[in-house]
């Protein structure tokens, strides 16, 4: 597999063990409901959606149910478009961005779309907050035959089942302060490497796959988000997060060898969207409305 395109170094230093990770875990705390924030809204779209159970999470089976909402009246011969959020967990506009697709936007669509959206793809990690599962693993970068993290593997299995013609594949995500603060420190003590710094993008930006030509579909969808929130700008070496931009607030990763969610599904079309949430510039209701206006963007292009 291809490293991360963030540049990060072997050390000597000793990559976590078991104890090292259960100890990391007996450190995690529940800091906001799935239950109330996601299940409550999904189960409220019943009439709208078939709201299909996929899996649980080993964890706590009880607690974490995994739902995919999908079209009442599924056409074979329909082109499919797929929505995932909360991949990673902490970031809620993901998830609440989906949703928001679902309650306001997605019903219009299934008239000439079979549309799927599995707006939690991670609630364990949105209930405490995490990039990770509860095993230390990163979702997003399981996606593929090896991956080891069950919240890819259940979602690859449900839409296998489906057997379905995806066509565009939005997968919502965030970039927030904690990237720097948070995540990169925790990875680089997990694996015993050192990650070179690379600042945190103000503003929306979106991640494409190098094997696929998206510039058009992707210029379209930043002229709109555009209107309601601000593109992040490149650094003073051309980059956004360590990675040469392709055309403003666009860069391409090789999404299947990385195992990113986006990847999987084959689609015709794929997409990672990434907000700033912690921006002077923005707050919680901008962030969701961009991720719904960058969804919407790419079906209105590709129709």
């Amino acid at each position: 597999m291809k490293n991360d395109p963030l540049v990060t170094v072997a050390t000597n230093l000793p990559a976590w063990g078991r104890s090292e990770k259960e100890l990391w875990l007996s450190k995690q705390v529940i800091k906001r409901s799935y239950a109330v924030e996601v299940l409550s809204k999904i189960k409220a779209l019943s009439e709208s959606f078939d709201i299909v159970q996929y899996g649980e999470l080993s964890i706590d089976a009880e607690r974490y149910p995994l739902f995919i909402a999908k079209n009442k009246h599924w056409c074979e011969d329909a082109r499919t478009i797929l929505v995932t959020g909360g991949v990673h967990g902490y970031e809620t506009s993901g998830v609440q961005g989906a949703l928001r697709f679902l309650q306001n936007e997605a019903l219009a669509y299934t008239k000439s779309y079979n549309i799927v959206v599995a707006p939690c793809v991670s609630p364990w990690g949105y209930e405490t907050i995490n990039r990770w599962n509860a095993q230390c693993i990163d979702p997003n970068r399981s996606f593929n035959k090896e991956g080891n993290s069950e919240e890819a593997v259940l979602l690859m299995a449900a839409i296998r089942l489906l057997n379905a013609d995806i066509q565009l594949h939005m997968d919502l995500h965030e970039t927030t302060d904690t990237d720097n603060s948070e995540f990169v420190p925790a990875k680089d003590a997990r694996d015993g490497t050192v990650t070179a710094y690379s600042e945190t993008p103000d503003g929306f930006y979106l991640v494409g796959d190098e094997d696929i030509n998206s510039d058009e579909l992707f210029a379209f969808i930043l002229k709109k988000v555009a209107q309601v929130t601000h593109i992040a700008p490149e650094d003073e070496h051309g980059c956004i997060i360590g990675t040469p931009i392709t055309q403003y607030g666009v860069i391409n990763y090789p999404v299947k060898a990385l195992g990113l969610c986006a990847g999987f599904s084959n689609a015709q079309f794929n997409c990672t969207t990434e907000v700033y949430p912690d921006s002077a510039r923005a707050d919680d209701e901008t962030c969701i409305l961009a991720q719904v206006i960058a969804v919407k963007a790419a079906i209105e292009f590709i129709s």
